[in-house]
C-alpha cells in the first residue's frame, strides 16, 4: 500500500524550501562586502560592453 500524505505537510516544507532559496539569493546579493560588490560590478559592466560591442558588430556586417 501507498503511504498516506498529508497535505499540510507537504505544503510546509515546500514554503520552507521556498524561503531558503530566496534566503540563499538575499545573501549571494546583500551579504557582500564593498570590495566584492565592486568587482562583481566591473564583471557585469565588462560582460555587458563585451556583448554590445559583439552586437553592433554584427549589425555592421549585416549592413
Amino acid at each position: 500500500m501507498t503511504k498516506v500524505v498529508n497535505l499540510n505537510n507537504f505544503r510546509k516544507k515546500k514554503s520552507r524550501a521556498e524561503k531558503e532559496k530566496q534566503a540563499e539569493e538575499n545573501r549571494a546579493k546583500f551579504g557582500r562586502t564593498k570590495a566584492e560588490k565592486k568587482t562583481s560590478k566591473a564583471e557585469e559592466d565588462r560582460a555587458r560592453r563585451r556583448l554590445d560591442e559583439h552586437e553592433a558588430a554584427e549589425d555592421d556586417k549585416k549592413d
